[in-house]
């Protein structure tokens, strides 16, 4: 766990007040290198026949070096002194959240569909979604950036903050390492059907757990928000496992269920038009404020799971502390 019950709050408050700041360096561009080199050196290395089980090694190299390099960190900055290490902790933590920026890139949708500009909102869209975002029409895009927020509440919010109550910095930044994996290789095309398996398989297993929270405590958001819990319910229960991800659609149904929105649909990736199951009911059509509704639900799940883990934490440990 956690150095100190102050660790956690700490950093989701640095996250919520500074997001990620371009002037501090990140360490997912750090990953993100390695990862390069490490399925660079596969290739060189291995024959395409081996590349299923050479793939193995990358979350080996990458995840494991990332939690065997903060643990070390950590546990050099202690004999230091023990604040020192756990204000580390703190600000290493901070990096793997990003509730601010999921939030920020959001409204930028909104604001420009809220202003009718759409072409912007379009450009905004592309930045943060993988399909062709030319040719939607405002309630596409609306749709586009609430289910990027919906998702991310876990994989951006939720999940770091759970690996960092089971073990701390060393754990969390394994988990943004496995993210950052599935992000760069986690794909069934030609290039990475063989090497990128295993990280694609770990990152679905990391997110089972955290998934599956998030849902329930979106449901719990809604009935406080006075949106529909009973639709987040019925949405989860219903339309979740219809996802083609194992864990994205237990967020995406929650939200869906919870605005009387339908998410899903017909998307287009590089001219290839693609359909992911539905979410919710068509109650209405979508529209930009669904942005910022979906933006108030994140926030309010990832405060209560703030409470929740500081909870936990001194029910294992028997009371607060300063270290």
């Amino acid at each position: 766990m956690t150095a100190a019950w102050w660790v956690l709050p700490v950093a989701y408050a640095l996250d919520r007040l500074l997001g990620d700041p371009r002037w501090l360096p990140h360490p997912v561009i750090g990953m993100g290198k390695a990862i390069k080199r490490v399925e660079a050196a596969i290739r060189r290395l291995f024959p395409p026949r081996a590349y299923k089980a050479a793939g193995v090694l990358l979350p080996l190299v990458i995840a494991g070096g990332s939690f065997a390099l903060t643990w070390a960190a950590l546990r050099l900055l202690a004999g230091i002194n023990p604040w020192l290490a756990a204000a580390a902790e703190a600000a290493l933590i901070w990096t793997t959240i990003a509730a601010k920026g999921l939030r920020d890139a959001g409204m930028e949708v909104c604001g420009h569909l809220r202003n009718g500009d759409l072409p912007a909102a379009r450009r905004s869209l592309g930045m943060i979604v993988g399909r062709d975002t030319e040719q939607l029409d405002s309630p596409e895009v609306a749709r586009g950036a609430v289910e990027t927020v919906a998702e991310n509440i876990v994989d951006a919010v939720v999940s770091p903050l759970f690996f960092a109550l089971l073990g701390g910095a060393p754990l969390a930044m394994a988990y943004r390492a496995v993210n950052t994996l599935d992000s760069m290789v986690g794909y069934k095309n030609d290039k990475y059907i063989h090497l990128g398996w295993a990280s694609a398989r770990l990152d679905d297993i990391a997110n089972l757990i955290p998934a599956r929270l998030t849902a329930l405590m979106l449901i719990f958001a809604s009935w406080c928000l006075r949106f529909d819990a009973a639709g987040a319910w019925r949405s989860v229960r219903r339309d979740a496992r219809s996802h083609p991800s194992p864990n994205s659609g237990y967020p995406e149904a929650a939200v869906a269920g919870a605005l009387g929105i339908r998410l899903g649909g017909e998307n287009s990736y590089h001219g290839v038009k693609s359909f992911r199951s539905y979410m919710g009911d068509k109650t209405r059509e979508l529209e930009p404020d669904d942005i910022s509704r979906t933006s108030r639900l994140m926030f309010f799940v990832s405060g209560l799971f703030i409470l929740l883990a500081t909870g936990v934490w001194i029910w294992v440990t028997g009371g607060p502390a300063w270290i």
